[in-house]
């Protein structure tokens, strides 16, 4: 067996070496709905049927399938295409937007660069910023992805806060009780609460898992994840999984590897705050007098 890794790892050495040397791995993105649903469940406007149709929508909504094109040192990475569902146009394209997709994800790892095209309320934002440094620690267990033996990676990261799926569903059975006491007071001089968004918080952090292959020896992986001596065939933030399904070294056909250049230039930090503040005002005006209750819709419908 290690002499077949070790031959393998010269035979794709070789490919790299090779001066218009190219790369193309299949995703496979799912993210759990658990937490969503727990949310919904507390929210006594929302019927079973209404909870069964939300959560089928949501599964199709974050199971997608992404494409990264690579070279030696940079790496273009998009969901595959595909014909818009009746009524996923618009606000549908916006809610895919903030679970993690749309949009060219460029990243430069020589320049340490990265560049997303980002569609929000119709509005094209071009974001800018420094690619994130990770502290990976390799942890040295070992297992197989397809035909690729892979090494398990671990770091503790920053999240984004305008990728939605961060939200973690609040747990209120730690509270203490004193402050759920407290809390009631408070609420008998405010309107009553009719947005099941105020149980949803975002990490501040998350610890990933990572499963990297040596014998593709380019520091690239899907998404913003990079930085280790392989390619990232596996990435997992304890809530979604990416997982590479197909691998294509070298192929006759060459894809352009460049970032998008349309869309208002923002750093990570200004798109978030953008994001952070247009779901503030949909919150507020959602729960005032006569706002819509129960929350935010998660697009799709007429």
């Amino acid at each position: 067996m290690k002499k077949i890794i070790i031959a393998s790892i010269f035979m794709i050495s070789g490919l790299l070496n090779a001066q218009n040397f190219q790369g193309m791995a299949v995703y496979e993105s799912k993210t759990s709905t658990a937490d969503f649903m727990k949310g919904m469940a507390g929210n006594r406007e929302i019927t079973p049927e209404m909870q069964k149709q939300i959560e089928e929508r949501m599964k199709k909504m974050f199971e997608k399938t992404f494409i990264l094109n690579f070279d030696k040192t940079a790496s273009i990475y998009k969901e595959e295409e595909k014909l818009d569902a009746p009524g996923q146009q618009g606000g549908g394209r916006m809610m895919m937007s903030m679970m993690g997709g749309g949009g060219i994800h460029y990243k430069n790892a020589k320049d340490k660069q990265f560049i997303v095209d980002k569609e929000f309320f119709g509005k094209e934002f071009l974001i800018k910023d420094s690619l994130p440094k990770y502290d990976w620690k390799l942890e040295g267990e070992s297992k197989q992805i397809g035909n690729y033996t892979c090494f398990k990676a671990t770091a503790v990261v920053k999240v984004s806060e305008s990728d939605f799926r961060n939200f973690r569903f609040r747990n209120r059975n730690n509270e203490k009780e004193g402050d759920k006491k407290a809390e009631t007071v408070k609420d008998t001089t405010k309107a009553k609460k009719t947005n099941f968004t105020d149980d949803w918080e975002m990490p501040k952090e998350n610890t990933i898992t990572a499963w990297y292959c040596p014998e593709i020896p380019v520091n690239q992986g899907p998404e913003n994840y990079w930085g280790l001596p392989g390619l990232i065939l596996e990435v997992n933030d304890g809530k979604t999984v990416l997982l590479c399904s197909k691998i294509v070294l070298n192929s006759k056909e060459k894809v352009e590897i460049k970032p998008a250049s349309k869309g208002k230039v923002v750093t990570q930090k200004e798109y978030d705050e953008t994001v952070k503040k247009k779901m503030e005002e949909m919150r507020e005006m959602n729960s005032g007098p006569g706002g819509q209750r129960g929350g935010f819709r998660m697009g799709g419908g007429r």
